[in-house]
């Protein structure tokens, strides 16, 4: 991104010092009624079965019209068919390209296996990645572009790629493990996004598309689709992802669409454009999982994908349906057993399954918490506890102890019912994510364990407890 900045300068000098006849060329009216077809997914999160079907119905499209198809970010974690494959992430990747993307969006969560990881995902892409507010450095990450051009018959599209950085407070990375992106360098979308303002005539292109996993809507301080529309009415159209939604809107003239999330859904977005601009935009969200056709030789190929036999071992039972909440308490508690020690914690957003009724398979718990977190271990006081819980503006499930608040005040006691004095040392146990995020707050003395969170689980309800059962749980807490 650095080149790109000092070479957009540049441009723009030539630009604005030469000459009429480029500005002229750039300018010269094509009255070509030109129509695309753009395809789009948002977090998909390792979800693949659906990968079939959209396949046959890209096929069919390009029998009709020119295609596009894209990707809107966070292709991984979240199916441990994929995250636990030898090669992390790659079922996606060689389903993408067995389909024909064209062109993917850095998403938050395609940092969460590393870069050495996403290294070998990108190299082995047959689509192009784009992302302008990253700078790899010193890491072997090959740097994204910031923006690719792609033709297809007569019409052509410039497509900018943007990632979410509010991964940490008082830090400029996305919402993934801190210590894993480490040396790679991040820029906050709202500073970068106004250099590639003249891309569209850079390019000579017919449109130019923001392919974004800012998420839907942002605030003051945080740049989403709605405040880029607003503040950055570049593009001729924002595809966005992050933020989980279906979204059919226009802001300030652009419109924004999202397609969901987990392959349920697959945006189709049809365009007729005169003179570079849209004449006629229709967008529709296909119901994948109502759909019932589907590409025969790639349903085989997912199917050998999802036949991972060490993933079906029963592990344990649960004894009703357990909402994520439920599932927090039964988290704590199993890592606070393993580990032994007095206290856990767990962030909301690491519970990323319910869990249901009757025998537990190892998929179950990877699905609960597919992130791949080591495990951490700390000495902590009560005093040091509550202002991390006071100032870190998170909430976490927990378990080994009672939490109130009062007017300003966190309130600690023990299991039987002892109010714990500030200088109280205790062990406390979470997964390595919640200090990397607040580091702040944590000791730099920790004592890392050898199993993930996961496998902690896994060996939790193997060895000691294999009979899950929490009716009602009320363990969480945010300082109001």
């Amino acid at each position: 991104m650095k080149n790109k900045i000092l070479y957009i300068f540049v441009v723009l000098l030539l630009f604005t010092s030469c000459s009429d006849s480029n500005t002229k060329n750039i300018s010269s009216i094509d009255n070509t009624k030109k129509q695309i077809t753009i395809f789009c997914v948002n977090d998909v999160h390792g979800k693949i079965e659906n990968f079939s079907k959209i396949k046959y119905i890209v096929d069919q499209e390009k029998e009709q019209s020119n295609v596009i198809l894209v990707s809107a970010g966070d292709l991984f974690s979240g199916n441990p068919v994929v995250d636990n494959h030898p090669q992390k992430g790659y079922p996606i990747i060689d389903l993408m390209n067995k389909i024909g993307f064209d062109v993917a969006v850095f998403g938050n969560h395609e940092f969460d296996y590393g870069t050495d990881f996403l290294k070998d995902r990108m190299e082995q892409s047959e689509f192009k990645w784009v992302c302008a507010n990253v700078d790899t450095d010193t890491s072997e990450l090959p740097e994204p572009n910031e923006y690719v051009s792609i033709i297809k018959d007569n019409i052509k599209l410039t497509f900018l790629g943007l990632v979410e950085t509010n991964g940490k407070k008082n830090a400029t990375i996305p919402s993934t493990h801190p210590w894993r992106v480490e040396n790679l360098s991040f820029y906050r979308p709202e500073n970068v996004v106004s250099l590639y303002s003249n891309i569209k005539k850079e390019e000579n292109s017919d449109l130019y598309i923001c392919l974004s996993h800012l998420g839907d809507d942002g605030n003051n301080n945080i740049l989403g689709d709605n405040q880029l529309a607003s503040k950055f009415p570049y593009f001729d159209l924002i595809i966005g992802g992050h933020s989980h939604a279906k979204v059919n809107r226009t802001v300030n003239g652009i419109p924004i669409f999202q397609s969901g999330s987990y392959l349920n859904y697959l945006g189709k977005i049809e365009l007729s454009v005169i003179n570079k601009k849209i004449e006629n935009i229709q967008f529709e969200l296909i119901d994948l999982n109502k759909y019932n056709q589907s590409d025969s030789d790639m349903k085989s190929i997912i199917e050998t994908y999802n036949n991972q036999s060490y993933l079906s071992d029963v592990i344990g039972y649960s004894n009703k349906y357990h909402q994520k909440n439920q599932v927090g308490c039964f988290y704590t508690d199993a890592l606070r057993s393993q580990l032994q020690v007095d206290i856990c914690f767990q962030n909301t957003g690491g519970i990323r399954s319910s869990l249901n009724e009757g025998d537990i398979t190892k998929k179950e718990v990877y699905e609960i918490s597919p992130f791949n977190n080591g495990t951490v271990i700390y000495e902590m006081s009560v005093l040091e506890i509550k202002n991390f819980l006071k100032e870190s503006g998170s909430g976490f499930y927990y378990s080994g102890v009672t939490l109130n608040q009062q007017d300003k005040n966190i309130i600690i006691k023990d299991l039987q019912g002892q109010a714990l004095a500030d200088q109280t040392i205790l062990k406390v146990g979470l997964n390595d994510y919640i200090p990397a995020v607040h580091d702040d707050y944590f000791p730099e003395n920790r004592d890392r364990q050898n199993q993930t969170d996961t496998e902690t689980i896994i060996s939790y309800l193997m060895s000691l407890n294999n009979e899950i059962d929490y009716p009602a749980c009320d363990r969480y807490f945010r300082m109001q």
